[in-house]
C-alpha cells in the first residue's frame, strides 16, 4: 500500500554491487520491499527461519550455481552465519564470469551481528541499507497523528482501530522478548528485558543512567549495558551520542536513549489512544523521537548524528553533521507556537551550525529570529534529504 522511500536506493545499489544487505526490525516491511524489487526479474526467495529453505543450502555453492541468473533473496540471513563465507566464493566466481552485480539481497533483523559477519567474509562485496518503520513522507501528512500514536510498523498502523493496533504491538513486543531475541543468543529472562525496555520508554529522550537502571533491576551496570546493546542490535532502540569536541566546555558525555518506534513507546506504557498519549508526560519526547527517526530515515549516506548539551545548560536536540564537515542544529517543539529556550541559542554559538531549524507540528514555515526557521516535519525532511 505504501511506496517505501528506500526502494529506489536499494534498486540502484543492486545495479552496482553484487550483494546488498537490507537491515531492519521484524515486521517493518523488508520482505515486502524485497518482493517489490524482485518484480519483473528472475528471483529466488529463501526464508532461513524455515528448515526446508535452510536444507536447500546444505551445499550452498552447488545450489546457488543453479540460480546464478536470478536475484537471490535470503531472509533472516543471520540465522545461518556460515553462509557468508560461501557467498564470498559464489560472488567471486560470478565476477570472473561477468555476473558481478545484483546477485544477492540479504535481509537481516540483527544489525551488529550481521554487520560483523559480513565484514569478516564479504568485505568489498556488500553494501548495507536500513529500513525503518514507515515515516510521514511515505504515509502522507493526513496519517501523521495515527502514525505517531500507532507507530510505523504497517500491521499496527493499518489495524482497524486503536485497540487492535495496541494488541498487535503488545504481541510484537512479547514475540521479540520470548522468541526473537533468544534466537540471537543472549540468555536474558524475558520479563527482565521487558522491565528494562519499559524503563527506557519512561526515560524516552533522556540521558542513560546505568546505575539507576541497574539498581531498579537488581543487576550490575555492565549487565544493563549488555541489555541495551541487545535492543540497539535489533534496531528497536537508538543510542544517540553526544557531540564532542575540545571546546573547553563541560560537555555531557552520556548518550541519550530513544525507543525508535513511537508506537512501541506507547505500547510499553499502555497508551492506546491519541488522548491518552497527549495526557501523558511522555508526549513531548515521544513526538521528538518520532520526528528524529523520520529525519534520519532520509538523511544522506555518511551523515553523523548527535545531540549537544553542556553542564551550563546549552542544549540542542539534534546535530546533523554532513560528510564535508558542515552541521545543522535541529530543535523539536510539539507546539504550534514554538518558543526556543536560551540554551538552544547558546549551543548554536558553540557549534556554529550552518542552518538552524525548529521542527513543529504545523504546516507553514516562518522565521523565529536569529536565523532560526520553524518548519513542518515533512518540510524539514525535504531539506535534510537534499543536504550535502
Amino acid at each position: 500500500m505504501f511506496t517505501r522511500e528506500l526502494q529506489g536506493k536499494v534498486g540502484e545499489l543492486l545495479t552496482r554491487h553484487a550483494a546488498v544487505g537490507l537491515l531492519g526490525p521484524r515486521q517493518v516491511g523488508k520482505t515486502t520491499l524485497a518482493w517489490t524489487l524482485s518484480d519483473g526479474r528472475p528471483a529466488l526467495y529463501l526464508d532461513l527461519e524455515k528448515a526446508g529453505d535452510r536444507a536447500k543450502l546444505a551445499e550452498p555453492a552447488q545450489f546457488l550455481a543453479r540460480h546464478e541468473d536470478k536475484l537471490v533473496v535470503l531472509d533472516e540471513i543471520q540465522r545461518v552465519p556460515g553462509l557468508f563465507a560461501e557467498l564470498r566464493g559464489v560472488i567471486d566466481q560470478g565476477r570472473r564470469a561477468g555476473r558481478g552485480k545484483g546477485r544477492f539481497l540479504l535481509l537481516g533483523s540483527a544489525a551488529v551481528e550481521l554487520l560483523q559477519q559480513a565484514s569478516e567474509s564479504l568485505a568489498g562485496r556488500i553494501v548495507f541499507a536500513e529500513l525503518g518503520p514507515l515515516h510521514v513522507a511515505e504515509t502522507g501528512a493526513k496519517r501523521a497523528e495515527a502514525l505517531w500514536v500507532r507507530g510505523g510498523f504497517p500491521p499496527s498502523l493499518l489495524a482497524e482501530d486503536d485497540a487492535a493496533s495496541l494488541e498487535w504491538r503488545q504481541a510484537f513486543i512479547r514475540t521479540y522478548l520470548e522468541r526473537d531475541i533468544p534466537q540471537l543468543g543472549p540468555r536474558i529472562p524475558a520479563e527482565t528485558l521487558r522491565r528494562f525496555w519499559t524503563m527506557l520508554a519512561h526515560e524516552q529522550g533522556g540521558l542513560i543512567n546505568a546505575a539507576k537502571l541497574a539498581s531498579a533491576l537488581g543487576v550490575s551496570g555492565q549487565t544493563v549495558g549488555r541489555y541495551l546493546d541487545v535492543l540497539c542490535d535489533v534496531l528497536l532502540v537508538r543510542r544517540l551520542a553526544p557531540w564532542s569536541v575540545n571546546t573547553g566546555k563541560r560537555l555531557v558525555r552520556s548518550p541519550k536513549i530513544y525507543v525508535r518506534d513511537s508506537g512501541l513507546v506507547h505500547a510499553l506504557l499502555g497508551l492506546e489512544t491519541l488522548d491518552e498519549v497527549l495526557a501523558h508526560p511522555i508526549a513531548g519526547v515521544s513526538w521528538e523521537g518520532w520526528a528524529i527517526e523520520a529525519l534520519l530515515a532520509v538523511a544522506p549516506a555518511g551523515t553523523e548524528v548527535f545531540f549537544y548539551r553542556t553542564g551550563a545548560g546549552a542544549e540542542i536536540d539534534l546535530v546533523l553533521e554532513w560528510p564535508g564537515g558542515k552541521r545543522w542544529a535541529v530543535e523539536f517543539k510539539r507546539s504550534l507556537t514554538p518558543v526556543l529556550a536560551r540554551g538552544f541559542h547558546e549551543g548554536c554559538k558553540e557549534i556554529e551550525p550552518e542552518r538552524k531549524i525548529v521542527v513543529y507540528p504545523g504546516t507553514e514555515s516562518f522565521p523565529l529570529g536569529n536565523d532560526v526557521e520553524a518548519m513542518s516535519l515533512i518540510q524539514a525532511m525535504t531539506f535534510v534529504r537534499g543536504a550535502r
